[in-house]
């Protein structure tokens, strides 16, 4: 499995398979500000050979969603990853959804003491794809000061903070409601979104609390302002599992834009 070693935002590759066998040319940890004086936003930017590409939280059928472990690391109470808005792929009848070229996922870093620097010690696994997908271990280390983070620095983590995808009110969604019915194995899920279209061909993601329950692509199709997206749900052993409907994440995917919403209302509420 190939390494990246990062001290203090210097790529040094020891061992490392060239970069066209594993699509992953360059990695740092950025410092960028204090949002409060308790938490400090920094970034993880990950930059690809042409061609290659790396994944979302939910990376569609065959993408391996990043994995990041903080452990070790050094005046952090926690840490938490934002996701700006991916792309989708669409590949022989095969759908992935992620990111090409470079890209920034803002972190915020809560900290133990306010008065100390942020010690960071991250461990990340990749799946980075191009026509073969490649599992990418990646060590990253940096002491982190707000005051040696350059405008450049700053301006990348506030563009990928910008590209989030939007809470679905802004975009005008006006409801939305679940119809889920039981199939061989697990159950079908129907979402209908009251929301004008945002463009392009719009994929709706459905995403479950518990990661175990695999999601299908899904199927999409509009009839005026009505999205409807449809995916299947099949847990583990194929077992029965009850659906919290308050605690899906939807995310609709559209032309240079998203939205995001969380839960529905059953379609007899």
């Amino acid at each position: 499995m190939s390494r990246i070693l990062a001290t203090l935002g210097l790529i040094t590759m020891p061992a490392l398979a060239p970069a066209q066998d594993h699509g992953l040319t360059s990695a740092s940890i950025i410092p960028g500000w204090k949002s409060d004086p308790n938490t400090m936003i920094a970034g993880l930017r990950l930059t690809l050979a042409p061609g290659w590409k790396t994944y979302w939280r939910a990376p569609g059928d065959a993408g391996i969603p990043p994995q990041i472990s903080w452990a070790g690391s050094g005046n952090i109470a926690s840490a938490r990853i934002r996701w700006p808005r991916p792309n989708v792929y669409e590949t022989r009848d095969m759908r992935t959804i992620g990111y090409s070229h470079e890209v920034v996922f803002p972190i915020e870093l809560t900290m133990v003491d306010p008065s100390r620097p942020v010690n960071v010690h991250a461990e990340a696994l990749l799946g980075v794809c191009e026509s073969i997908c490649v599992p990418v271990d990646v060590k990253l280390t940096r002491t982190l000061d707000t005051e040696q983070a350059t405008p450049a620095e700053v301006q990348a983590i506030r563009e990928a903070l910008a590209d989030m995808p939007k809470p679905g009110a802004a975009h005008g969604l006006r409801s939305t409601t679940c119809t889920a019915e039981p199939i061989r194995d697990g159950l079908k899920l129907r979402v209908d979104l009251q929301m004008p279209p945002l463009g392009g061909n719009e994929v709706g993601v459905i995403e479950m609390p518990d990661k175990d329950i695999w999601v299908s692509d899904s199927t999409n199709h509009r009839t005026g302002d009505t999205l409807t997206v449809e995916t299947e749900l099949v847990p583990p052993g194929a077992k029965p599992f009850g659906l919290d409907r308050s605690k899906l994440r939807i995310t609709v995917l559209g032309d240079g834009q998203a939205i995001e919403t969380y839960g529905c209302t059953g379609s007899s509420d």
